[in-house]
């Protein structure tokens, strides 16, 4: 009873944006597995480590306060790993750490790619398994199994599920996705309140320009990786950042979860 009223009083305090709790340790990766037919058979079966209640939903961040004189650039981790690779390196050449929510399939069928995003010092975490094209109109089961699914994969590969959910297909949670999400442990889903759309590879001027005229203090950004507009974009979407004071940080840095 007394642990149900503290995340009541959380989540009523919180709202859509600030919950400060230690995050769930990220193991150091070792060997990472080449999946096979049967590694994914049984991933599919497997229960994430619960670290959170699992009658309490997940809690939304949109943005931080627009005091925070920083940004979160988060990228959904899909597409070409060269492209992927490429972007981390452009991220680390200005000495930026970045937030990858990744999609289960891709990280199985490219499992090296957790371990260079980790040891880039970036921040890793889920965006669903199969990323379903609007994740808002699955069924609960249906949006549990695709974060369960994604979560297990993680853990398979880093030794933890990682911080934070994101869902696919939507820029924002509703109830029964922060409802799945808590079930299969995740306390936080990470939405954003800046997109992009460099997934409809605009070149990377739009996205540029996407990008800087609606950006503030406390934004969550919304980029891709494995497109080749994102990475050319970048180093100028960094130039003006730090020309307008603003840290370009991973989601644990803006909301104090690191």
């Amino acid at each position: 009873m007394l642990q149900a009223g503290l995340w009541a009083g959380l989540l009523s305090a919180c709202g859509q944006q600030v919950l400060r709790a230690a995050p769930s340790p990220v193991a150091a990766p070792v060997n990472l597995p080449r999946p096979d037919n049967r590694a994914m058979t049984d991933l599919s079966k497997n229960k994430p480590t619960r670290t959170h209640p699992a009658n309490v939903p997940a809690v939304e961040f949109v943005h931080a306060s627009r005091d925070i004189q920083k940004v979160a650039l988060t990228f959904q981790g899909a597409g070409d790993p060269r492209l992927a690779r490429a972007l981390l390196q452009e991220a680390e050449r200005a000495h930026v750490k970045v937030s990858v929510l990744a999609v289960g399939e891709w990280l199985l069928a490219h499992p090296f790619i957790a371990h260079r995003i980790l040891h880039g010092g970036h921040e890793l975490g889920n965006q669903t398994y199969s990323h379903p094209a609007d994740m808002a109109k699955l069924s609960p089961d249906a949006a549990y199994e695709e974060i369960a699914r994604c979560a297990a994969v993680l853990r398979k590969l880093t030794g933890s599920p990682g911080t934070w959910f994101r869902p696919s297909g939507t820029p924002h949670a509703n109830r029964m996705i922060l409802t799945a999400a808590g079930r299969a442990g995740y306390a936080r889903c990470l939405s954003y309140d800046v997109e992009t759309f460099d997934w409809t590879d605009p070149g990377a001027a739009r996205v540029v320009q996407n990008t800087i005229t609606k950006v503030r203090a406390g934004s969550v950004i919304s980029m891709h990786l494995g497109h080749a507009g994102t990475v050319a974009a970048l180093p100028q979407i960094l130039d003006h950042l730090r020309e307008r004071g603003l840290a370009p940080v991973t989601a644990g840095e803006l909301f104090g979860t690191t």
